[in-house]
């Protein structure tokens, strides 16, 4: 490569450590190209072909999402190899909840100086995300930023796109009363309030140093738990029996995302007792003097997930879902009602 500018060196950006990082990321980049990916990285754009084989009005559906502050706990812990499952998480979990199915994905890594070693390991998680749900990684960018990060700091961001036949998206508008909510368990806060997390535990490398019997883990071992990817159970399941819809449990929580997935008139009537809420909302809650109602509107609460069924398909659905990897349970049901979550 004859490419380099000791002025842009001295100003702060390195292009050579740019193209060393791409060589290191290759490796994980080649676990996730599948039969669709026609090119290969450094191009100007990732190619991908299409397999429409039983799609025969295909619609494309794409989702974009960051990791937010959960990165500030990356890097107290300089641990980098797991927020890009995150990243990948959060767009591939958005885009299922159509019905759906992803087929390739794109990051943006911006950081204050590139460290061709750490950019690599961001890489390895969001190859392993690929993996997990099926999609390749078919490009990306890394953009170095002097004076606008800190030296040792970046931002995460990427898309997905995926593919389903127009006659099978989701209908959430044939939902009725009585209809069953199954709850798919989280694998603990992903990706979501830890701007508030930070407030309650005044996060530094002390705190996530320490030990809770309750978490059987560190503080940070704990934050930092990948968001739990759910595309393989949940197409499973659409192929199985009649999804009526979705819900990804994100920002906002129950109350906000809930809703979304919801006719007018129909509201979700949550089981209070019945929910297996994981030690560490039990934890920040305790920590922080958080009101319920405020930990049910941030926090996923352990439920990555809510899918909504016809009573009669709800035992076929969970045994579905357990049996791919899921952890599936009954959480409520739908009733008649303008309130959008009561949780009781």
């Amino acid at each position: 490569m004859k490419s380099y500018s000791e002025s842009y060196k001295k100003a702060g950006v390195d292009v050579t450590a740019g193209y060393k990082a791409v060589e290191l990321m290759k490796v994980h980049v080649a676990k996730t190209m599948t039969s669709g990916v026609l090119s290969g990285l450094g191009g100007f754009g990732g190619l991908f072909e299409l397999n429409l084989e039983g799609i025969s009005k295909p619609v494309l559906v794409s989702g974009t999402d960051g990791v937010g502050t959960k990165l500030k706990i990356a890097f107290l812990m300089d641990k980098h190899n797991t927020v890009g499952i995150d990243c990948v998480a959060m767009c591939v979990n958005d885009i299922i909840c159509c019905g759906a199915k992803p087929q390739f994905f794109l990051d943006y890594i911006a950081v204050g100086k590139n460290y061709p070693e750490k950019i690599a390991e961001i890489v390895s998680g969001i190859a392993e995300g690929c993996v997990q749900s099926e999609c390749a990684l078919v490009g990306g960018e890394t953009a170095e930023m002097p004076g606008f990060y800190p030296e040792d700091e970046y931002d995460l961001a990427g898309f997905s796109v995926g593919v389903v036949d127009k006659d099978k998206i989701l209908k959430p508008d044939q939902q009725k009363a009585g209809d069953i909510l199954i709850g798919i368990k989280s694998s603990g806060v992903h990706s979501n309030g830890f701007s508030l997390i930070r407030k309650v535990f005044t996060v530094n490398e002390q705190t996530l140093a320490r030990h809770f019997s309750d978490l059987g883990t560190t503080l940070g071992e704990s934050l930092l738990t990948p968001t739990k990817i759910y595309v393989k159970p949940v197409l499973a399941l659409i192929d199985s029996v009649n999804v009526k819809s979705i819900s990804h449990i994100t920002g906002g929580g129950f109350y906000e995302n809930i809703p979304r997935s919801l006719p007018s008139g129909i509201s979700a009537k949550i089981d209070r007792n019945g929910l297996d809420i994981l030690p560490i909302f039990d934890l920040i809650a305790r920590t922080g003097h958080i009101p319920e109602r405020d930990m049910f509107n941030t926090f996923n609460m352990g439920v990555g997930m809510v899918v909504s069924v016809d009573k009669n398909d709800a035992d076929k659905a969970i045994e579905v879902l357990n049996a791919n990897g899921a952890d599936a349970y009954v959480i409520g049901e739908l009733t008649n009602s303008d309130e959008g979550v009561i949780i009781c």
